[in-house]
Formats: structure tokens, sequence, C-alpha cells
């Protein structure tokens, strides 16, 4: 009997390759995400200084130039900190969506793989059947031989 070939082998090897691929983006798209994660806490703990300062001030009593730098800094600082929230959602969402697209391939790729398991598994029954069919063709072929030897010697 041939040696076991799975006719689909060049689909799954490129479901694989598109899979790994898309495992790779994703990854990607977590660390663009994660990286902006810290880049909003490094700006909300700069908003934290300016608060502190303003604080400060505050207690020690400054000019109101002062007052309004402080003022100036934290509504900036907000309004980026605001910015970088929704570049986040906007990245939360890429990544979300890469992760949907991971997830539909790997179901596509592992509805190939299963097919080849069940492909390989009527092989080995297949290949089974053959070893007993040629077992007892070998029995049988014995077993006449066995008997016309007997007869020529009678």
């Amino acid at each position: 009997m041939k040696r076991f070939r799975y006719s689909l082998e060049t689909v799954l090897h490129y479901k694989n390759q598109v899979l790994d691929n898309l495992k790779a983006e994703h990854a990607a798209a977590m660390e663009r995400v994660n990286r902006k994660e810290e880049e909003i806490r490094s700006l909300e703990g700069r908003l934290g200084g300016f608060q502190k300062g303003f604080d400060a001030a505050k207690v020690k009593g400054a000019p109101i130039e002062t007052f309004r730098l402080y003022d100036m800094c934290i509504s900036g600082a907000e309004k980026q900190i605001d910015g970088e929230k929704e570049r986040l959602a906007l990245l939360q969402q890429r990544e979300s969506e890469k992760k949907e697209q991971v997830l539909v391939a790997r179901v596509d790729t592992s509805r190939y793989e299963k097919l080849k398991e069940r492909r390989l598994a009527e092989y080995h029954t297949a290949l089974g059947k053959e070893e007993e069919r040629f077992a007892e063709e070998f029995i049988t072929r014995s077993m006449v031989c066995t008997e016309r030897r007997e007869e020529r010697v009678r």
C-alpha cells in the first residue's frame, strides 16, 4: 500500500502561515496597546506633579502668573491624556479585531488538521485490513502448498 499523503497539505501549510502571521500582528497590536497605556500612566503622573505643584503654590502664595501657568499645564496635560485615551480606544479596537481574526483563522486551520487526522485514521484502518488480507492469503497459500506436498507423498 502507498505511503500516506494528505492531499490538502499545502492548504494546511498555507493556513498555518496565515495563522502565524495573524498571531504576530495581534501580538504587535497588544504591544502598541500596552505602550499607549504606559504612556497614559506617565502622563497621569506628570499631571499629578502639576497638581501637587499647584497645591504647594496655593499654600505658599504665589503670583497670579504662576497660578495661570499651573492651570495651563494642568489643562494641557488633561487634554493630552484625553487624546491619548481616544487613541488607546482605537488601538484596543484594532487589537480586538486582530484577536477575532486569529480566532477565525485558528478554527479554519483546525478544520484542516482534524480532516488530516481523520484521513490518517482511515489510512491506518485500510493498512491494517491490507495486512490482515495479506496474512490470510499467506496462510491459505502455505496450507495449500502443504496439502499438495502431502498428496504427492502419498
